[in-house]
């Protein structure tokens, strides 16, 4: 008796889409950008549309949770899709690393567009360029500090020292002092100081102005 066939699998993984609320979202980018003007009116302020790119711009929860879940979904898809050398691997404690967490969102967002668009450039772009540059910025701040599990951050004790009391006291003396001596530095006015003149082709012009002297 012969064995069942094996089941069939795809040569490549589907690109995971964005949950509801994060497709009503790039809707309305869309309509800021090329809708009509009564539609990008009834959007309100356009400047506090959220932008999934940027995680600061997401107030509301449940969108937020839905990005999460995105950039979960495209951290698998990407390290299965595009990684063979293990060192190009985006760690498992990628939420832990809010450097990860901010560019994940701007190469998912990029990878989504590229899909959209109705050539092949943009795709390139993010195969040449944004794929790249992304794994070798993780490289050099990660390196080999989570491979055994996640470290704390190496530069706590350089930060905290940033933040005591005789550094911020430092700090804010060096900012005192420069706007000190930028409010007993005299204002030269153009009155006290005179129209700068120059002579051109037999005529005093004045520099300020352009027009022409009668001296």
């Amino acid at each position: 008796m012969s064995s069942p066939d094996p089941m069939p699998v795809p040569m490549v993984a589907t690109f995971p889409h964005p949950g509801r609320q994060l497709e009503q979202a790039y809707r309305e980018l869309d309509l800021a950008l090329n809708g009509t003007d009564e539609q990008r009116k009834a959007l309100g302020t356009l400047r506090t549309l959220p932008r999934p790119w940027d995680p600061d711009s997401l107030a509301r929860v449940q969108l937020r949770r839905e990005l999460w879940d995105w950039l979960e979904a495209f951290t698998i898809w990407l390290n299965t899709e595009y990684v063979w050398d293990v060192v190009g691997v985006v760690p498992y404690c990628w939420p832990q690393h809010p450097h990860l967490v901010r560019e994940l969102a701007v190469l998912a967002d990029q990878r989504r567009r590229a899909a959209l668009a109705l050539g092949s450039d943009a795709l390139e772009e993010w195969h040449r360029y944004a794929l790249p540059a992304f794994i070798d910025r993780m490289r050099q701040r990660v390196k080999n500090h989570c491979d055994d599990g996640h470290q704390q951050w190496p530069v706590k004790g350089r930060h905290s020292h940033h933040l005591s009391e005789p550094a911020t006291t430092a700090r804010a003396q060096a900012f005192a002092q420069d706007v000190a001596a930028h409010q007993t530095r005299p204002a030269a006015s153009q009155e006290s100081a005179g129209p700068w003149l120059r002579v051109v082709d037999g005529q005093t012009i004045d520099s300020g102005t352009g027009e022409i002297v009668d001296c």
